[in-house]
């Protein structure tokens, strides 16, 4: 009954429209009034230690940092290079998106903010070259899914605060199978572009491609310190955000000198604002976590699932379908924030590798980014490269199903996710 009063007021107040947040209130509301204990202090109480977390601290220090590079000219630079390397090739517009998703990855951790820079700079250049727009438009979306696994990922960081996992280890293990993302979308497009008469970009000379890696080389520098930093234990990964912000900052002032003292303050301004909505979501989601202990809901979970304990492989299957249809209407963050503690559980008394499975996990939730009703990232791109909803969403399908089909190759093969952590770590 408390499973049913929890799911059922968190649904029912989404559907008539509340934001997620007060949503997960109002649902750990409920469930206190279930339990006969509703008591306002301990709300109080819980939202505020909810937030109240060192680690949490990374996530306005990394959306600063990916804010001030998109402003300061490092995103763009990045861009030039991937266009000067593989812009010449036959679909090579695609590629050139495909690999700077990746590069703009290891700097923003924000797959909308990826997204939004890449529709905006690559989708009017495919669709000149003659490109369809729709599928060019669900390519970009597809590809920009890299950024919450490669390193920095805000939402490894809010993964490993909810389900107590290393966030270091978390950021290790994301780099391998976030490449492997990336090569997934990569054959995907080869497929569905080979027959396309597109007119290519002219070839860059080597010196031009020498110029264009040397603009670049500052900003390909930062997550190179950041995973070496991390790796040798220099610094934890609150304080990698710290670094990866004055350093943007440094560069983009008084190396390539495009960053204004009111484009600074418009970067801190837009930081401050998407900090404060994850960090309200994460206190909301503080009251239900501890409710849902206090409601014994994980035994409940788990007890419904008992029969899968003993076959891991076929419980991270059941699990990870949970988090597809989870994701059509929920953003990253709140479906982290809701599943993780309810899923943690079953997941340690199986036996799955913690690490193992948030970056799955992960992969999946990035994947709900693109699927409709919702799909934040698809009407970030739909909006900035003005393709209707309906097209982009046509566009984005083989994509969409290549990664899904890759996330439960994972599921398969757990060794391609372990495997390589153990080489970075």
């Amino acid at each position: 009954m408390t499973l049913l009063v929890f799911v059922g007021s968190l649904l029912a107040a989404m559907a008539i429209g509340v934001p997620v947040a007060f949503a997960l209130l109002i649902s750990g509301g409920a469930l206190m009034w279930q339990l006969n204990m509703f008591d306002a202090q301990i709300i109080a109480e819980n939202v505020i230690h909810g937030a109240d977390s060192y680690p949490l601290l990374a996530v306005p220090f990394f959306l600063l940092a990916g804010e001030i590079m998109n402003k300061g000219g490092l995103s763009r630079r990045l861009i030039n290079l991937a266009l000067s390397l593989v812009g010449h090739v036959h679909g090579g517009l695609g590629y050139v998106a495909i690999l700077a998703s990746v590069l703009l990855a290891a700097l923003s951790g924000s797959a909308v903010a990826d997204a939004a820079m890449l529709a905006a700079l690559l989708l009017p250049m495919m669709v000149a070259a003659g490109h369809d727009p729709a599928r060019s438009a669900g390519l970009i979306a597809a590809s920009s899914l890299v950024a919450p696994i490669i390193p920095p990922s805000i939402g490894f960081i809010v993964f490993g605060v909810a389900a107590n996992v290393s966030i270091s280890r978390l950021f290790m293990a994301g780099i391998a199978p976030g490449i492997m993302l990336a090569i997934a979308v990569t054959v995907t497009w080869w497929f569905m572009s080979r027959r396309d008469n597109v007119q290519p970009q002219p070839r860059r000379s080597f010196g031009e491609v020498m110029v264009a890696l040397r603009e670049a080389g500052f900003a390909l520098v930062m997550p190179v310190i950041i995973i070496v930093g991390l790796k040798m234990g220099v610094f934890t990964p609150t304080e990698a955000g710290v670094v990866a912000a004055v350093y943007a900052t440094l560069i983009s002032l008084l190396v390539y000198r495009e960053l204004t003292w009111q484009m600074l303050f418009q970067s801190f301004a837009d930081a401050a604002r998407t900090s404060a909505v994850v960090m309200l979501l994460v206190a909301a989601a503080a009251v239900s976590a501890w409710l849902i202990t206090v409601a014994n809901i994980p035994q409940q979970v788990v007890s419904m699932l008992e029969p899968l304990i003993a076959n891991p492989m076929l419980l991270m299957a059941a699990m990870m379908v949970l988090v597809i249809i989870v994701g059509t209407a929920l953003d990253l963050t709140p479906t982290i924030l809701i599943l993780v503690p309810v899923l943690m559980p079953l997941v340690k008394a199986a036996g799955i590798d913690p690490v193992y499975f948030g970056v799955v996990f992960m992969i999946n939730c990035a994947i709900g980014l693109i699927t409709p009703p919702v799909g934040v990232v698809l009407n970030t791109v739909a909006g900035i490269g003005r393709v209707s909803m309906d097209r982009v969403t046509a566009g984005v399908w083989p994509f969409m199903l290549a990664q899904f089909a890759f996330m439960f190759l994972l599921v398969l093969f757990p060794e391609l996710v372990t495997v390589p952590a153990q080489w970075f770590r």
